[in-house]
């Protein structure tokens, strides 16, 4: 088992667990009342930028210690995972998708669709739970 710095990737799930209950709440606001906030739909934004950089960042973390090579890209990262299997294929498109759009609401956003961002909070969210879970069963197994 690789040594990895579980106080670290610790402190980055907090981080991503603080986010993502923030983007439950705009999850609960039907469609209409979500899009006609722009402070709500700023903040989904910013938040799911942090939910998703954190699980890069932990990616990353994982990728160093496990002894892959060195991803091309934040999407990559999510490949390498899969390469030293320790993820599924279809659960890596999903996350390796997620990275892109992360790409876009930092280097794009004016393209971001609101609509879009919705649906990620309806829906999408759930595979960063879902990696940040497969994450705590690997740092510790028991």
């Amino acid at each position: 088992m690789p040594k990895f710095n579980i106080d670290r990737i610790r402190q980055i799930i907090g981080e991503v667990n603080s986010s993502l209950h923030k983007l439950d709440g705009y999850a609960e606001l039907l469609e209409e009342n979500f899009l006609s906030n722009a402070d709500k739909v700023d903040s989904a934004k910013y938040n799911l930028i942090v939910a998703i950089e954190g699980a890069i960042d932990i990616c990353n973390h994982i990728v160093v210690k496990a002894g892959g090579r060195a991803p091309n890209d934040h999407a990559d990262c999510f490949e390498v995972l899969r390469e030293l299997k320790l993820l599924q294929d279809d659960f890596v498109e999903r996350l390796k998708s997620m990275a892109k759009f992360r790409n876009l609401l930092v280097h794009l956003y004016w393209k971001a669709d609101n609509r879009k961002v919705y649906q990620i909070l309806q829906k999408d969210t759930r595979d960063i739970k879902e990696f940040i879970s497969k994450v705590n069963n690997l740092i510790s197994p028991d």
